[in-house]
C-alpha cells in the first residue's frame, strides 16, 4: 500500500470522539497561539502588501481576513497564513522543523467558516493537519532543511489534509489532494541572505496551495498517487536522505501535535536555547560590557546554517542572528517583541558585545539534534572566570513547557491592538472551541476590528 493511501485512510477515518482529551485541549492552545501571532502580524508592511493585492484581485466574501474585511477562502488562507509568521512567535516542532499553525490553521479556519463547520470539526482538522505535515517533515529532516523551508514544503501537505478533512473528501479524493499538494510544495531558504519578504509568502502559499489541492480533488482533479515515495516524487527530489518509516510509525496511535513547542522570544527558534541561558544568567547577576572577554556559543549545524549572522542590518535580520540574540538577551534580560527594534538593532553596547560572540558547532549538541534543540555557552570574563551553561530544551518545548495561562497572557499581549473585551472573547471562545456550533460565531460583531 502506498504512503498516500495510508495517510488518506488515516485522514478520512479520524473522528473528534477518538481524540484524547489532552489532544483536544492542546489543539485549542495551538489555535489560540496562532491567533495571537496572526493578529499581531496583520498590520506589518509585507502583510499589507499581500492584503492590497488580494483586494485588487477580488474574491467572493467567503472567509474573514485578519487584515480586515472578507474575501475568498483562497485569499483568506494566503493572507492569514502570511500574517501569522512575520512576528517570529509562531509554534514550532523540533523533529520536523515546521511552524504548523501558520499553514494548517488558516487553511482550516477559512474552510470551516465558509462551510459552517463546528468547533469540533476545526479541532479535528487541525490535529490531523499537524499530524500529516509533522510526519512528512520528520521523514526528510535534516537534509531537506538545508535548502528547503520545511514550513512551506511539508506544511503544504498539512494544509491539504486539514482542508480535505473539513470538506469530507473520501479516501481516493484525499490521495489526489495530497498529490496536488506535493507537486506545489516549494519554499527556498535563499531569502535569508537578503532578509527578503519571501518568508511570509511561504506559509501563506502553503496554506492556499493545500486548500487548492483539496478543492480540486473534490471536483475530481487527480494528483500523483505516490507523490512522496515515487521515483520522481517528494522524497527523492527534495532530500539527500529520508526515512519512510517515520510516516507510518505509530500513525493513529499517537498524536504528534502534543510534541509542539511554543515560542517565548520573538526570534528564530534556533536562537532560543542561547537566549534562555543568557536570560537565566541575568537573573543571578548583572554584567558590564567591559568585564566580558568573550562568549562562545556551541550549537547544532542547522542553527549555524540559519542564524550565523555577525552583522544584521535589519530588524528582521536581527531575529536570525545568533550573535545579536545572545548579546541582546545578556544585556537586556529578555527577548520579546519590544526588544527587536531599530533602536536595539544599532545599540552600541549590543553591537560591541556581538563582536565578542563566536558561534560554532558543538559535537555533543549536534549529536542529539533534532530530538533536542540545545546549546552550550561558555562566557569568559576578563577576570578569567569562566561560566559554562548548557540546555537541551528551550522554554516552550514539551520537556520545558509553558502553561496554558502563559499562552493566554502571550495572546493578550500580541493581540493588544484589539479592545480588551474582544481579546477576552477570543481567548475564552478558543479555549471552549468544542462548544461552538459554527465557526462563524468567532467573527460576528466585528470582533477583529482594530482600534
Amino acid at each position: 500500500m502506498g504512503l498516500s493511501k495510508k495517510l488518506a485512510e488515516y485522514i478520512t477515518s479520524v473522528t473528534y470522539e477518538e481524540l484524547p482529551k489532552e489532544v483536544i485541549a492542546f489543539t485549542k492552545l495551538c489555535i489560540l497561539d496562532y491567533f495571537g501571532s496572526a493578529i499581531a502580524g496583520a498590520d506589518k508592511p509585507p502583510i499589507q502588501m499581500i492584503h492590497s493585492l488580494i483586494q485588487e484581485m477580488g474574491g467572493e466574501e467567503q472567509a474573514t481576513l485578519l487584515t480586515g474585511g472578507r474575501s475568498s477562502v483562497l485569499n483568506a488562507s494566503l493572507v492569514n497564513g502570511a500574517a501569522s509568521h512575520i512576528m517570529e512567535l509562531d509554534d514550532i516542532h523540533k523533529g520536523s522543523v515546521i511552524h504548523a499553525a501558520t499553514v494548517v490553521v488558516p487553511a482550516a479556519l477559512a474552510i470551516a467558516e465558509w462551510k459552517n463547520c463546528s468547533g469540533k470539526d476545526l479541532i479535528t482538522a487541525v490535529a490531523v493537519g499537524y499530524e500529516i505535515c509533522y510526519r512528512i517533515g520528520e521523514a526528510v529532516t535534516p537534509s531537506h532543511y538545508y535548502y528547503w523551508h520545511n514550513t512551506a514544503t511539508c506544511g503544504t501537505f498539512g494544509s491539504a489534509a486539514a482542508a480535505a478533512k473539513l470538506l469530507e473528501l473520501n479516501e481516493e479524493q484525499t490521495i489526489h489532494a495530497l498529490g496536488s499538494a506535493g507537486t506545489q510544495a516549494a519554499g527556498l531558504w535563499q531569502f535569508i541572505e537578503d532578509g527578503a519578504m519571501s518568508k511570509q509568502l511561504h506559509p501563506g502559499k502553503a496554506a492556499m496551495n493545500g486548500v487548492i489541492s483539496a478543492l480540486l480533488a473534490e471536483k475530481g482533479f487527480t494528483g500523483a498517487t505516490q507523490i512522496l515515495e515515487g521515483s520522481r516524487g517528494f522524497f527523492r527530489a527534495m532530500s539527500e536522505e529520508f526515512d519512510e518509516s517515520k510516516i507510518t510509525s505509530g500513525l493513529g496511535k499517537v498524536f504528534k501535535i502534543t510534541e509542539n513547542s511554543f515560542k517565548v522570544h520573538a526570534s528564530c527558534r534556533h536562537t532560543h536555547p542561547a537566549m534562555d541561558l543568557m536570560i537565566d544568567l541575568t537573573k543571578e547577576r548583572t554584567f558590564q560590557l567591559e568585564e566580558i572577554d568573550h562568549i562562545k556559543v556551541g550549537a547544532y549545524q542547522a542553527a549555524i546554517n540559519i542564524t550565523d549572522n555577525a552583522h544584521p542590518t535589519t530588524q528582521y535580520g536581527s531575529k536570525f542572528s545568533l550573535q545579536f540574540c545572545t548579546a541582546l538577551a545578556l544585556l537586556k534580560g529578555k527577548g520579546g517583541l519590544d526588544q527587536f527594534t531599530e533602536e536595539t538593532l544599532w545599540d552600541e553596547e549590543i553591537r560591541a558585545l556581538m563582536k565578542k560572540v563566536t558561534v560554532g558547532v558543538d559535537p555533543v549538541v549536534e549529536g542529539v539534534y533534532p530530538e533536542k534543540w540545545g546549546t552550550k555557552v561558555e562566557l569568559t570574563l576578563r577576570s578569567e572566570e569562566k561560566l559554562v551553561l548548557q540546555t537541551e530544551y528551550p522554554k516552550g518545548d514539551p520537556e520545558n513547557p509553558v502553561t496554558s495561562n502563559e499562552l493566554v497572557d502571550k495572546f493578550m499581549i500580541l493581540a493588544n491592538r484589539l479592545p480588551i473585551e474582544n481579546r477576552e472573547f477570543f481567548a475564552n471562545s478558543i479555549l471552549e472551541l468544542d462548544l461552538i456550533e459554527r465557526i462563524n460565531e468567532l467573527f460576528t460583531g466585528d470582533k477583529l476590528s482594530i482600534v
